[in-house]
């Protein structure tokens, strides 16, 4: 087998995670646990899907691939891939499926598209594609670095769920519909109602926007800042961007009239220091609906 070439995101703060799931009945089971269409999947194919609990907030943000008939991998966040492996598993019941949190033993490798995927299972992820490879085969480190990945993450507007941020957010606000990741004439899947309910009533004033920090405040998911003009924001995901700079995904109110009842509302509590200041929104290569 030849070297792959990239960059390893299966190390650092946000390493990445591999989950295996294998079986006759994999796809059904997947269906009716995410959000993506997973049985329209093709071999080779793959979404960004999201796995959620009853109240449709995301536990999860998975990037699917269908390796065969029967395996899918699943790349995700590893401080969260034991987890969502034991949380998957307790829904298999009779189903011929099986979960395995398989981050010790295979490695996730980000690439240019333009990159040989000759080695490994590869799967798009935005312009850029990643490949998730047994760990002790063999590659090569490629241009970049990790920070310029998530760089680009960023500027794509992708957002990530971490431990601090898991159950945190309905996914509308981390804009899961603008990305694919939701497919709202497939069946029943846990969390469905809630999101479906907020797409058709168009409850969601909060959004995820790009985001600049001045502030010297070194910031991290989970939490807040304040926009030039008020509003709060909770951090989404973050990357340093010079020194004492970083450049963010935030969720907060994106309409400036927006008024009434809100899914998922964040609350500040009282007496609170101030958030540090955010300058913004950057642009997004997605448009967010009016």
């Amino acid at each position: 087998m030849s070297g792959a070439v990239g960059i390893d995101l299966s190390q650092g703060t946000a390493a990445l995670g591999v989950l295996a799931i294998r079986g006759a009945d994999t796809a059904r089971f997947l269906q009716g646990q995410v959000s993506a269409d997973i049985e329209r999947l093709d071999v080779g194919a793959s979404t960004f899907a999201g796995f959620h609990n009853p109240q449709g907030r995301v536990i999860a943000l998975l990037a699917v691939t269908r390796a065969s008939t029967e395996e899918f991998f699943a790349v995700l966040p590893r401080e969260l891939a034991a987890g969502v492996a034991q949380r998957l598993s307790k829904f298999v019941l009779r189903a011929k499926a099986r979960v395995t949190d398989e981050s010790a033993t295979h490695r996730v490798l980000g690439c240019s598209s333009s990159a040989p995927a000759d080695a490994g299972v590869a799967m798009p992820w935005g312009s850029r594609r990643v490949l998730i490879l047994p760990m002790d085969a063999p590659f090569t480190v490629g241009e970049g670095t990790r920070d310029s990945w998530e760089r680009a993450d960023i500027a794509a507007g992708l957002p990530q769920v971490y431990a601090a941020t898991s159950e945190a957010f309905v996914a509308q606000m981390l804009n899961l519909d603008l990305l694919g990741a939701i497919a709202f004439d497939k069946g029943c899947y846990t969390g469905q109602e809630v999101i479906a309910r907020a797409h058709y009533r168009g409850r969601v004033k909060r959004r995820m926007q790009r985001w600049h920090n001045l502030s010297g405040t070194h910031l991290e998911p989970g939490q807040t800042a304040q926009a030039g003009d008020g509003r709060t924001v909770v951090v989404v995901r973050t990357v340093n961007d010079g020194p004492g700079a970083q450049e963010l995904l935030a969720v907060g109110n994106y309409l400036a009239a927006a008024g009434g009842d809100d899914v998922g509302a964040e609350n500040t509590a009282a007496g609170s220091a101030p958030a540090p200041r955010v300058s913004g929104p950057l642009t997004l290569p997605y448009t967010l609906p009016a």
